[in-house]
């Protein structure tokens, strides 16, 4: 089913149990298809734990503190007429 984007904001209580039930809806704007309405996919799988195992690289320890530079530069300086610790 083709519907115009108008009719569609009116009328979409009435679309989402058609999509449901797995017809086809089409939104168009002046006549031209611009997205079609689907349902979500269910979501209800497992997951599993320790999937990118091996997959991720870090170049550095992300558990070590970080640099005393870094951690200054989160603190605005006195000069800037704030407050700091």
């Amino acid at each position: 089913m083709e519907i115009g984007i108008h009719e569609a904001k009116t009328k979409l209580s009435k679309l989402i149990p058609a999509v449901l039930s797995g017809e086809e809806v089409i939104i168009t704007k002046l006549g031209r298809p611009l997205v079609k309405l689907v349902p979500v996919q269910d979501q209800n799988g497992t997951r599993r734990i320790g999937a990118y195992t091996g997959k991720i690289k870090f170049h550095v320890d992300p558990l070590k503190p970080l640099p005393e530079e870094i951690i200054e530069d989160f603190w605005l300086k006195a000069d800037n007429n704030a407050i700091f610790p």
